[in-house]
């Protein structure tokens, strides 16, 4: 345990503040900061653990396995989570939330896949400008829960969002579908190299037992010639 998991950790138990704050009706927060206000701060704080944990882990030099796996997953919690409540208290469609989580669980499971025949898929530009587009958007959104003016701009950065979810998924998908395509190219090509060099092999066998059955036979058919006098 370091610091870089620590802060990894404590984004995933923000996720169960936020989505308090965000779908209770009676006031949870400190005197004169209300649900929206907070929820915004934790949202806003486990997102800005996600920025530091990755750069104190490259700084320090303390990438470790533990914290490759969670880091992904506790990102799609957080997100997952805030968008989830903002369609529970009918702030934002549906299908945009459906949309954004659906794609993060099929790249996912593009990367485990390609992850598991060798492969790694790393994130691209598109991703990662996808992910502060997010937090803009969701921030945005939750703002417009008490001031109605930031609707139209928050479901503007929410199309953007959807639009760079589209994008980046296409773009992990050609990625995938190129490393699938050559790893099959390439494992068909080793089979038949390997089925070649056994024909071969059993080509000579078959040529060496000829030759030597000939000789054999030669040799048991052959009448020995002496000289004259010799008995």
């Amino acid at each position: 345990m370091n610091l870089p998991n620590a802060l990894t950790i404590s984004r995933i138990f923000f996720v169960p503040l936020l989505v308090a704050a965000l779908v209770q009706d009676h006031q949870i927060g400190v005197v004169g900061i209300n649900n929206e206000w907070l929820a915004l701060s934790i949202f806003l704080v486990a997102a800005g653990t996600d920025l530091l944990d990755g750069y104190l882990a490259r700084r320090w030099k303390q990438v470790t396995t533990i914290g490759t796996l969670l880091d992904p997953i506790a990102d799609k919690l957080l997100v997952s989570a805030a968008l989830i409540s903002l369609v529970q208290i009918r702030v934002l469609p549906g299908w945009m939330a459906i949309l954004i989580v659906g794609r993060e669980f099929a790249v996912s499971g593009l990367r485990s896949i390609a992850a598991a025949e060798g492969y790694t898929i790393r994130a691209s530009d598109l991703g990662k400008t996808k992910m502060l587009s997010q937090v803009a958007a969701i921030s945005c959104m939750l703002l417009s829960i008490r001031y109605a003016v930031l609707r139209l701009p928050g479901m503007i950065l929410m199309w953007t969002v959807v639009l760079f979810a589209m994008l980046s998924a296409i773009s992990y998908f050609r990625k995938f579908w190129r490393k699938v395509d050559e790893g099959i190219k390439k494992r068909r090509r080793n089979e038949l190299l390997t089925l070649e060099r056994r024909r071969q092999r059993k080509a000579m066998r078959q040529r060496g037992s000829l030759g030597g059955g000939g000789d054999a036979g030669l040799g048991s058919g052959a009448t020995i010639l002496k000289p004259p006098g010799v008995s």
